[in-house]
């Protein structure tokens, strides 16, 4: 993250390398009973991890998006798509896997309050306390409980472009997005 200075504001921004991503195959309603594009993001650059089957789509992320009625993004294979899609001040929405947490407590993870520091409670402050009743004898399922936190698919909606460079094909999103530094992001526009 860094910040933008825009009208005498200070604006914190995200900056994302956005591409360019290459149309590697489009699917038709005639030919596959759907209409979608597969794309495909950092080219292999070593060509003996080129498998067999990668020949014809060299690329280490391959992914398909469907294409909803009315869109107007007509692409061929072949084909780069790339920041010139998007202007200053476009909505997009950001999708991506947070940052993993590893093994966390019930306090962190879920926000309980934890026990009392006095009255008999020795060690056990962050301890969730009870977990069942006496009745069905066993955790009942969807219980909040300690686990692992964090490496999920989060989607963060409605966030601004500041700025494009689409020299470098560079964006600035204003604001947080999901992920550490390298995550493979999703932006769509609203």
């Amino acid at each position: 993250m860094t910040q933008l200075f825009q009208n005498e504001r200070v604006i914190p921004v995200t900056l994302v390398q956005a591409g360019p991503v290459r149309v590697t195959q489009v699917k038709t309603k005639e030919k596959d009973g759907y209409e979608a594009i597969q794309v495909g993001f950092e080219e292999i650059r070593a060509q003996k991890k080129i498998t067999k089957s990668r020949k014809r789509k060299p690329f280490v992320h391959l992914k398909e998006f469907r294409m909803e009625k009315g869109s107007e993004l007509a692409a061929e294979a072949g084909s780069a798509i790339d920041v010139s899609l998007f202007e200053e001040g476009d909505r997009v929405r950001v999708s991506g896997i947070s940052k993993g947490k590893g093994f966390q407590g019930g306090v962190k993870r879920h926000g309980f309050s934890g026990r009392n520091a006095t009255h008999g409670v020795k060690h056990e402050q962050r301890t969730l306390g009870s977990v069942g009743s006496s009745f069905p004898e066993h955790v009942i399922k969807g219980r909040r409980m300690p686990g692992r936190m964090g490496a999920e698919r989060v989607t963060v909606k409605n966030l601004k472009i500041a700025k494009v460079d689409k020299k470098n094909n560079i964006l600035a999103i204003a604001g947080a997005i999901p992920g550490r530094k390298g995550t493979l992001l999703e932006i769509r526009s609203i």
